[in-house]
C-alpha cells in the first residue's frame, strides 16, 4: 500500500539530510521512523539504539530488551518470581522490565533472533582457536 503524505520543507530537509548521512533513502528512513515511532507509542519507555543497519529496541536508560529478556530465561519460576529476582539483582524497577516483557511479547521472532545471534557469538568466542570456523 502506497500512501500520499504532506510534510514540511524544513521536515523534508532535515529527512533528505539525515538519510544521506545514513546512506539510506528518504523513504527507507521516513519507514523506519514511522515504525520505530508506533513501537514507541505502544510501548512508552522503549527506545531504539543502533545503526541503521543493527536498530534495537531498549528501555530509556536502560539495558536492550533482549538482554533482558535473556536474563529472565536464565532465572527460575513464574515470571512474577523471576521478574522481582531480576529486579533485585539490578537497578531496573520491575516496572521497566514489564515493558521490555511487553515488548518481547509483540514483538519475538525480533527478540528470540537478537538472543540467538548473541548465544552463537558467545559460543565461538568461547571455544578455542583452532575450533573456530573460518
Amino acid at each position: 500500500m502506497s500512501t500520499l503524505v504532506r510534510i514540511s520543507e524544513s521536515a523534508s530537509r532535515r529527512l533528505s539530510e539525515r538519510a544521506a548521512r545514513e546512506g539510506t533513502s528518504s523513504t527507507a528512513l521516513l519507514n523506519r521512523l514511522i515504525q520505530e515511532g508506533f513501537d514507541q507509542l505502544d510501548h512508552p519507555g522503549i527506545v531504539f539504539r543502533g545503526p541503521i543497519s543493527d536498530r534495537r529496541a531498549a528501555l530509556a536508560a536502560g539495558p536492550d530488551v533482549w538482554e533482558v529478556v535473556a536474563r529472565l530465561q536464565e532465572l527460575d519460576g513464574p515470571v512474577e518470581r523471576r521478574i522481582a529476582v531480576l529486579s533485585q539483582q539490578s537497578d531496573l524497577q520491575s516496572r521497566k522490565i514489564e515493558i521490555a516483557i511487553a515488548y518481547a511479547r509483540a514483538h519475538g521472532s525480533e527478540i528470540v533472533e537478537r538472543i540467538d545471534r548473541n548465544r552463537e557469538a558467545a559460543e565461538t568466542i568461547r571455544r578455542p582457536e583452532w575450533a573456530r570456523p573460518g
